[in-house]
């Protein structure tokens, strides 16, 4: 591109300036941060899994209390 002022820049070359900057921008943000496998994310999830206490209401138990209080 020989041009370096926007105002002599065509609208293609315009254009692609912006899809450029816009991409460098992006890439900073779709950099994976977690390279783990999917198995290593659902053997993580089993770990940290909130288990209620035995007895414990249901979410549907507790939901119908609220319903009806």
């Amino acid at each position: 591109m020989a041009s370096q002022r926007v105002s002599d820049m065509t609208l293609e070359e315009l254009n692609q300036i912006i899809d450029r900057a816009v991409d460098r921008r992006l890439q900073g943000l779709v950099k994976p941060q977690d390279i783990r496998t999917t198995a290593e994310l659902l053997a993580y999830m089993d770990r940290h899994r909130i288990v209620p206490p035995p007895g414990s209401k249901s979410a549907r138990e507790m939901l119908r209390e609220d319903r009806d209080a």
